[in-house]
């Protein structure tokens, strides 16, 4: 099991900044990928960004490459979210994800993510 948590989320105007934390508990952390998605009211929950468990590669979203920036440190159990240049378009409750799966084609399926954090609201301003 693992518990994810995340925080950093508010109320920001369009070209701002953010950094969501999250948080993990439980199993060892660095044999997870971990992923941050999003979902916007009346919309599918979306992929933004992935890195991997090992190499620390990474994936962003066409609409967030460039503006966001994912990593992680092992050490402290913490996934992070640099959100730069923020637009309206962007409000949406923001997740942490984690999955074990040792593919990384799978990493763009949210049903290969076991463990999920509660969410947490990013809401930009025009």
């Amino acid at each position: 099991q693992v518990q994810l948590v995340e925080s950093g989320g508010g109320l920001v105007q369009a070209g701002g900044s953010l950094r969501l934390s999250c948080a993990a508990s439980g199993r060892p952390f660095s044999t997870y990928a971990m992923g941050w998605f999003r979902q916007a009211p009346g919309q599918e929950r979306e992929l933004i960004s992935v890195i991997s468990r090992e190499d620390g590669s990474t994936y962003y979203a066409d609409s967030v490459k460039g503006r966001f920036t994912i990593s992680r440190d092992n050490a402290k159990n913490m996934v992070y979210l640099q959100m730069n240049r923020l637009k309206p378009e962007d409000t949406a409750v923001y997740f942490c994800a984690a999955t074990g799966t040792p593919y990384s084609e799978r990493y763009y399926y949210h049903e290969e993510y076991a463990y999920w954090g509660q969410g947490t609201q990013v809401t930009v301003s025009s």
